[in-house]
């Protein structure tokens, strides 16, 4: 059993987004993995999220930010919601018959109760096996893949180290896979 890794491939990513939006329609799964890799929450915050907390009820609109207290590090959490989250969101909310501020965002068959990480998992593992994507690919991957693609898109590496709430720039690294992908380029890319 290797570990969890980040999707690296922007076509593989798309294909799992979408994999709930047009191959096994399913708007609370599409929703879960768009927050997911958007937010780059642990799935242990992302689960626990309730309705209020994401969309203003009295102005009928999405806010703009989530705000959280993270389970596992106690800390306070302020996470902007970008457009492809609100957009997954908003397709999710239209399709529920009813809603309450305090419902959990993502329920399992009750609406009090929110999925299980076991459920969670299982909604990631199915569409990425469906789709054929690689190997070790979990809800933990979709928090990574945030991570990943941020320092793809040349994110300065101090705001990934305050967003994991990492120590070194060397353990972020470490965590998304980006010093072995380094090496990797340089060994594949010098042909002596």
């Amino acid at each position: 059993m290797g570990t969890t890794q980040p999707i690296r491939k922007s076509e593989d990513l798309e294909q799992l987004k979408n994999y709930y939006l047009t191959q096994k329609p399913n708007l609370r799964n599409y929703a879960l993995i768009c927050t997911a890799v958007n937010t780059a929450l642990r799935i242990s915050d992302l689960l626990l999220l309730k309705w209020e907390q994401l969309y203003d009820f009295e102005l009928h609109r999405f806010r703009t930010h989530v705000e959280l207290i993270e389970k596992k590090t106690g800390k306070r959490c302020m996470t902007a919601l970008n457009q492809p989250t609100v957009h997954a969101l908003s397709l999710y909310l239209k399709s529920l018959s009813y809603v309450e501020p305090t419902h959990y965002l993502f329920t399992g068959h009750l609406r009090d109760t929110p999925l299980c990480r076991t459920q969670a998992y299982r909604i990631i593992k199915d569409a990425s096996q469906a789709l054929h994507l690689p190997e070790h690919i979990s809800c933990h991957s979709l928090r990574k893949t945030f991570g990943y693609h941020a320092w793809l898109a040349e994110t300065n590496p101090t705001l990934l180290i305050s967003i994991y709430n990492h120590s070194s720039f060397e353990v972020t690294k470490r965590y998304l896979g980006i010093e072995q992908d380094d090496k990797d380029q340089l060994f594949l890319n010098l042909e002596l």
